[in-house]
Order: C-alpha cells, then sequence, then structure tokens
C-alpha cells in the first residue's frame, strides 16, 4: 500500500506496478495554485519479463492525488480490459475511456498540481481539479506507429464525488508512460507489407514480391500474438501506406491465432471470402514473416482458415523464402573499402584469415583513383567518384570492363560541396546528391545510366543532403542533412509518379530518426528497420549504435565501444559483420568478437547497395 499524501502504493498480485502515467488532454484550465506532487518515474526491481503485473483497487477515504496516482499506476498492469483502472474513474467515464488510442512517451516522472474546484451548486469540496505536466519525448498513434516528439506535456483530470468517494470524472483517452516504462512494457514489431513504389519502378515484378517493415509498439505479455496478426491485417501505418499495399482485404479479423508445439501458426479469418487463390499465399507470407519476427525459434509453416475453420491455405517456411525480405538485397557476400592506392577491393568471407583483394575491371586496377564507391546489389557493377568528387562513374566488376564516360559531374568549386557517395536500391537505380550551393540536388539515375532524374525533397526546407543510403525495397531513403550548424538523420518515403519513360519522384515526409543525436557523421541500413549509426549526444563524443526507422530507440544489445569513427557500413542482411573505418584503417566487428583491423591506411567500407 502507499502511504496517504500521494506516494506509491505496491501491487496487490505478483511483481511489482511500474509507474506509468495517461495521456491527458483538453480538460480543464491550467491551475494558479496548490500543492505538487511527483508522479511515477521511480526505478523498480522487476527485471524477470515473466512477471505480472496488478494494480491495486482504490482504498475507502482516499485522497484526490491519491486516486490519481493510484489510477496512474493501474494502468501499468498487465490487464487487457484495465478493468482495475478504470474503477479508479466514474461509472459514466469508465464506459467513455479509451486507453488503446495512443500513447506519450515522457522522459521522466509527471508532475501533479492540485486545486479546489466548486461543484455547479457552489457547494465546495465536492470537486477538483489535478493537472499533470511533464516532459513529452514521443507519441505512439492509433495504429501503434511511435513519432519521436519532444515538448512539454500538460493536461489535467477531473474529480468528483461518487458514493462519497473520489473518483476521476474526465480524463482524455489513451496512455502517458516514462520511456523506461514503455520500453518494459512494449516491444517494437515489424509488420510487412509488399512494396509498391509506383508506374516509374522498372521492375514492377521484383518489387511485387518484395516486403518491406513497417515498425509498430505493441504490449509485450498481453496477447501479443493475436494484437501483432491484427495490428498487420488492419493495415500498414500512415507514413508507409502511401508506398506499400497490403493483400489482405478491409475489414478482415482474426477470429483466433493458434500457435502449436512445433511453432507451428494457424490463424482463423473473420470476414474473409470463401476462395482467396493465390492471394491466401501472399496473405499468408505476411504473415509468417511479421509472426517469425517474433520468435526465437523458426516457424514452420502458416495456414489460414475461414470463420468456419475450413483451410484457406498453407504456406511452408521455405515456399516463404520468395517473398522474403531480402528479396531485393542481395547477398552481400563482399565487403568493400578503397585501399591506400585509391583501388576498390573487396574482402570476402567473416573469419580473420580473409585476405582484400582488388576488385576486376579498371576501379581496381589501372591509374583511375576511387574517392568512394557504391556496388551494385548484384556486385557486377560499381558507381564510383573520382578522387574529388567531381565526377561519377558506372562501370563493370569484371576483367575487361571499361571505365567509359563520366555519368554525372558537379560544378562546385569547393570539393567539399561536390557530390555524395552514391547508393543503389534493389531495382538496379542509382541515388546520388550534389551538394553544389547553386545547385544542390537529389537525383535518381534508372539502371545507374539514364538520364538523371530529378528528385523532389519538398519537407527539406533550408538544409543540405551531405550523404544518403536508398534501401533495398527502393521506397525509403536515408538521408544525413546538414541544416546551420548540425546534421541530422532523416527518413524520407520514396513516391514514384508517370511511366518508366517520364519519371515524377518525391521524398516525401522526412522525419527524424535519431533525435537524441545532436549531430550524425554517418548512417548505413543495417537491417529491415534499424541502421547503424556514427553520431553525438550533446556535450559527448562520436559512438556507433542502432537505432531503429520509426526513431525509437533500438532494443538491440548494446556495440562494443570504439572512438574516432568517421564511416560505418553494415547490410541490411543481419547476420553480416558491422564495417567502421578510423584511425586511417578499416575495422570489422563479428557477431561474436570485439572489433579487428582488416585493413590498415584504408577507408570508405561499404557493402552492395
Amino acid at each position: 500500500m502507499r502511504a496517504k499524501g500521494g506516494g506509491l502504493r505496491r501491487p496487490a498480485v505478483t511483481g511489482v506496478l511500474l509507474s506509468g502515467l495517461v495521456l491527458l488532454t483538453g480538460c480543464a484550465s491550467m491551475p494558479s495554485g496548490g500543492e505538487v506532487h511527483k508522479v511515477g518515474g521511480e526505478k523498480h526491481a522487476d527485471t524477470d519479463p515473466q512477471v505480472r503485473v496488478f494494480g491495486v483497487k482504490p482504498q475507502g477515504g482516499e485522497t484526490p492525488s491519491e486516486i490519481v496516482s493510484g489510477f496512474l499506476e493501474a494502468t501499468t498492469s498487465d490487464e487487457a480490459d484495465y478493468a482495475t483502472a478504470k474503477l479508479y474513474l466514474t461509472e459514466d467515464q469508465g464506459k467513455r475511456w479509451k486507453p488503446g488510442s495512443g500513447i506519450t512517451v515522457l522522459s521522466g516522472a509527471l508532475s501533479q498540481l492540485q486545486e479546489p474546484g466548486t461543484t455547479a451548486d457552489g457547494k465546495d469540496g465536492d470537486s477538483t481539479q489535478i493537472t499533470l505536466t511533464g516532459a513529452k519525448v514521443a507519441t505512439v498513434d492509433d495504429r501503434h506507429a511511435y513519432h519521436a516528439e519532444n515538448g512539454t506535456f500538460s493536461s489535467g483530470i477531473r474529480l468528483t464525488k461518487e458514493d462519497g468517494e473520489w473518483r476521476i470524472a474526465g480524463v482524455a483517452d489513451g496512455l502517458v508512460l516514462s520511456e523506461a516504462d514503455f520500453q518494459r512494457f512494449y516491444r517494437s514489431v515489424d509488420t510487412f507489407y509488399f512494396a509498391a513504389p509506383g508506374p516509374g519502378a522498372k521492375d514492377a515484378a521484383a518489387s511485387r514480391d518484395a516486403l518491406v517493415a513497417d515498425p509498430i509498439y505493441l504490449r509485450k505479455r498481453i496477447n501479443a500474438l493475436s494484437n501483432a496478426v491484427n495490428a498487420l491485417l488492419a493495415g500498414p501505418t500512415d507514413w508507409l501506406k502511401p508506398v506499400v499495399r497490403s493483400e489482405f482485404p478491409p475489414g478482415i479479423r482474426a477470429e483466433a491465432v493458434e500457435l502449436d508445439d512445433s511453432q507451428r501458426v494457424t490463424v482463423k479469418l473473420k470476414g474473409m471470402p470463401g476462395s482467396a487463390g493465390a492471394q491466401c499465399k501472399r496473405m499468408a507470407a505476411q504473415l509468417i514473416q511479421t509472426i517469425q519476427g517474433m520468435s526465437s525459434t523458426p516457424v514452420p509453416s502458416v495456414e489460414l482458415q475461414g470463420s468456419s475453420g475450413r483451410t484457406l491455405c498453407t504456406l511452408q517456411r521455405d515456399d516463404a523464402r520468395d517473398y522474403a525480405p531480402d528479396k531485393l538485397v542481395g547477398e552481400s557476400n563482399g565487403q568493400y573499402f578503397i585501399d591506400a592506392e585509391h583501388h576498390l577491393v573487396s574482402l570476402r568471407g567473416t573469419d580473420n584469415t580473409a585476405q582484400p583483394a582488388a576488385v576486376a575491371g579498371p576501379l581496381g586496377t589501372g591509374t583511375f583513383k576511387v574517392g568512394s564507391a557504391a556496388v551494385r546489389r548484384d556486385e557486377q557493377y560499381a558507381a564510383a567518384l573520382t578522387e574529388d568528387d567531381a565526377s561519377l562513374y558506372v562501370t563493370g566488376l569484371s576483367a575487361g570492363a571499361q571505365l567509359g564516360p563520366v555519368i554525372l559531374r558537379s560544378q562546385a568549386a569547393d570539393p567539399k560541396n561536390r557530390l555524395t557517395t552514391p547508393s543503389w536500391d534493389g531495382y538496379g537505380d542509382l541515388w546520388i546528391a550534389d551538394r553544389d550551393p547553386n545547385r544542390p540536388r537529389l537525383l535518381m539515375l534508372p539502371d545507374g545510366a539514364g538520364s538523371p532524374v530529378s528528385v523532389d525533397v519538398p519537407d527539406l526546407g533550408d538544409g543540405r543532403i551531405e550523404s544518403l543510403r536508398v534501401a533495398a525495397d527502393g521506397v525509403r531513403i536515408a538521408l544525413l542533412v546538414r541544416d546551420g550548424d548540425h546534421t541530422t538523420l532523416r527518413l524520407g518515403r520514396i513516391e514514384r509518379t508517370g511511366t518508366a519513360a517520364d519519371q515524377k519522384i518525391t521524398v516525401a515526409e522526412l522525419r527524424s530518426v535519431a533525435p537524441q543525436l545532436e549531430d550524425v557523421i554517418a548512417a548505413s541500413w543495417a537491417g529491415f528497420s534499424r541502421l547503424a549509426v556514427v553520431g553525438r549526444e550533446a556535450g559527448g563524443v562520436p559512438q556507433i549504435q542502432y537505432v531503429d526507422a520509426d526513431g525509437s530507440g533500438t532494443s538491440s544489445s548494446s556495440l562494443p565501444g570504439i572512438s574516432g569513427v568517421v564511416s560505418v557500413a553494415a547490410s541490411e542482411r543481419q547476420d553480416k559483420p558491422l564495417l567502421a573505418e578510423l584511425d586511417g584503417g578499416v575495422f570489422r566487428l563479428p557477431s561474436d568478437s570485439n572489433w579487428k583491423e582488416v585493413a590498415p591506411k584504408a577507408g570508405s567500407p561499404v557493402y552492395p547497395g
């Protein structure tokens, strides 16, 4: 039990009741005085994910402050319907409150400020207002999508007496959690949808079968599998929706989700037409990939059933590979960098005995000096900049290949204002930015050799693209944007209209991916919805860390410390080691070891892409 005066109470059942807060908006005005209490934000002893947390019912004679504190605590209980939290509400408010409508994430604890109110008939002491304030760092919308959002949170709770006891009569829908509690109670889940890059995309067949990760946040211990399936069926998040599609018809819901001892999954669909044909296999592909991301063991198959229990289709794990998210990534067998002679070299394998070797063709031999390079995902071609970053060439990585003509040239006088290192998407198109102050632009070269297509970036404002990395799916691109004195990491959605011969391309809705970093030095895709980032927090030193594509903190284990990093390279295939450049050499981080130097006097490491 908690002490009088608003202190924290302990839960009635196993586990420790973690501090949780409720999203309160649009209630009453800010009070002008009253007592201030801190709510939540404490560190708790429970670290066992199997511990279940339950709230405590309101006790007789509790003060308004205690009722609010108890309610906030109860919102973090492991109850699917928040039944205990609703006991702190008036009967009418309990029917109207919708806790699942969204979440606000705070950097720390809420402050509670109480001011006595007056009832409508003028009798003092029968109503009161408590206002909660805190520092907001993010929100999660009703589609479970995370949005980094710094700002001040302030909202009120109205309380009245019901049957002689204080109860909450005015509270807005949704929840608010401290960062620690949000990470404790929620997990990031990748749902998967098929890429729909638009009519201008070159390889429509390839894009049709390519799955794109759409990260969302769901409660860890409450119907996790069923909630993930129903979230997938509800469709993609608003940010990704314009460039992906779902094979599930609108209005379909999972009536039952069963997992047997062999990890086989059966999903009974409500509202599904009697015959789905080939579409059913594609729905199963979305399901098996989403479910597999939540499981530590392989999911051998997914069976879809209609409401009657009749089997619609079954997709085996091996057959699901035709729709795998890494379909457009390539094998990423080689790791590439520039050696001391400014030649492009390749390192094959991941063991410590592997030795770098110059690639075949003009980039690995001869007099051409490579400044930086990007290898096409099939590892047959590479795009390279000259040492001064002024000119772009595309050439084969085979004996007898010719350098060919300049594909693109920057007119900027200062090398720092010239071309960025290019990047290949999974369709064989090449992306590059020209930093020329007189003509800054983002360009896409079809097949790496066609006429450059100017790409519109309406949210760029006064910012300038310093580097870029396009995802294999061709619908997402990571940009390092310089604005004033700082460089930040943004993620944009690639929208294509028109035709392959006459394309219009827009990078829409830039969003901050690593808002906690004051400056970002380098970034590389490191999975289906994750990036490896070299960045510096305010007052700190540059470090390598993983961040999620939605801007939330990743749940991945921390990386071994390494300082002085100037570039990083990762593969969207997460079984590949991380590469970094520092101290004039290239280092590699195997999955089961520490950083090891693989090439002194070398730099600009890249994976194909």
